[in-house]
């Protein structure tokens, strides 16, 4: 597989360790598999990198419904304040 110059900084350095020890954990925990911290980071980078846009779009797509909801709100306040 050819590697991309993508490189993955959706999440902190913090955060990114912990996901990495998560991952690590699963297949501990999960499948009864070791992997080391590489293997988790590959995996790791891959899912951001295959997933990340569409988690990030999902994102913003809440925030323009909510902020639509808000504007809309407001206008019927604006509305109501007009001298009729």
């Amino acid at each position: 597989m050819e590697k991309t110059d993508y490189s993955p900084n959706i999440v902190s350095e913090e955060k990114r360790n912990e996901y990495i020890r998560q991952i690590i954990d699963f297949f501990k925990n999960e499948r009864s598999e070791e992997i080391g911290i590489i293997a988790a980071e590959n995996l790791l980078d891959h899912f951001l990198e295959s997933m990340g846009k569409d988690f990030y779009n999902k994102g913003v797509e809440d925030a323009r419904n909510y902020l639509k909801d808000r504007f809309l709100d407001i206008e019927i306040d604006m509305e109501s304040l007009l001298k009729k």
